[in-house]
């Protein structure tokens, strides 16, 4: 089972978000982690999470997506969660606008455990109960606490 503990931190835990596009989404998410994360740029996020999504989108469907990439600088695996005060169109297989967002960043070197923490997140994020608990969530803390604590 995969443990959110050793990948998100609250500092990249955002809740309610007012963005209104993937574009937004996607320099919001660059931000957040460079701001916690100084060795990553948030431009080189942005452009790797962009052309990441450029191959096909990261949407899972049911208002979830998990934009991933691998990076140059990036020393371990770590995500960013965050929630949207208003789905967002992207490009879901089943049409629904998405909500609930999980950011993985990984070593460009880290492919096995880039599809294992993958494999995880998507298994995590299709739990109705888990989603619901985060979307029920009502600031950034709580937001973290939810995904940390959850218990299968």
């Amino acid at each position: 089972m995969l443990d959110l503990n050793s990948i998100l931190s609250p500092a990249r835990s955002l809740c309610r978000a007012p963005l209104v596009s993937k574009k937004r989404f996607f320099e919001a998410a660059s931000e957040l982690v460079s701001q916690d994360q100084p060795q990553l740029a948030a431009d080189v996020i942005y452009a790797s999470l962009l052309a990441r999504e450029k191959l096909g989108s990261t949407a899972l469907g049911h208002g979830i997506a998990i934009p991933h990439c691998r990076l140059p600088d990036c020393n371990s695996a770590l995500g960013a969660l965050i929630t949207l005060a208003d789905p967002i169109d992207f490009e879901a297989p089943d049409q629904q606008a998405v909500d609930i967002l999980f950011v993985l960043l990984v070593p460009e070197q880290g492919h096995q455990e880039h599809l294992d923490i993958l494999a995880g997140l998507a298994g995590l994020l299709s739990q109705n109960d888990f989603c619901s608990q985060l979307r029920s969530a009502g600031d950034a803390a709580q937001l973290f606490d939810v995904a940390t604590r959850f218990k299968t």
